[in-house]
């Protein structure tokens, strides 16, 4: 594997995501599609939250601690939200910018133990990304519109 095709393969995966935010009104962001579950909102928030704990914390060891959830009183509409989870990104490609392919093939130390090969975390992350942007599509379904067409 390939850094340019980490980069290629998750800017793919982040256009997606992005298409399908677009499909959400502003009300939309509020919705919950079944008891018990996070919002619209919710979700996206996740999506950053996760990619700025399992980069920042777990691999490069930025900040000393696994991030706080986001929450939506914060970031109550779509544009504060694709801000946050483009900041968030941002971070992430510069250091993969960093990195030569070999480098993929490491085995680095989790900032909450355990030890696995750099790719595998970064693919669980853009992975975890792909979870969550199905999800986002099938709740535009619920709602009676076309989901992500990937």
């Amino acid at each position: 594997m390939k850094v340019n095709w980490v980069l290629s393969t998750w800017d793919r995966i982040r256009d997606g995501l992005i298409e399908t935010i677009d499909k959400f009104t502003e009300d939309d962001l509020r919705y919950v599609a079944f008891d018990g579950g996070y919002s619209v909102g919710q979700i996206l928030l996740h999506i950053a939250q996760e990619e700025r704990g399992e980069i920042q914390y777990g691999i490069t060891g930025e900040l000393d601690a696994f991030p706080l959830d986001y929450s939506l009183a914060d970031f109550p509409a779509k544009v504060s939200i694709t801000s946050l989870l483009s900041d968030v990104h941002e971070r992430t490609i510069r250091y993969l910018q960093t990195l030569e392919d070999q480098d993929l093939y490491r085995e680095i130390e989790a900032g909450w133990g355990g030890k696995n090969l750099l790719i595998d975390m970064i693919w669980h992350v853009m992975e975890h990304e792909i979870h969550h942007r199905g999800e986002l599509s099938f709740i535009l379904g619920l709602l009676g519109r076309e989901g992500l067409d990937a």
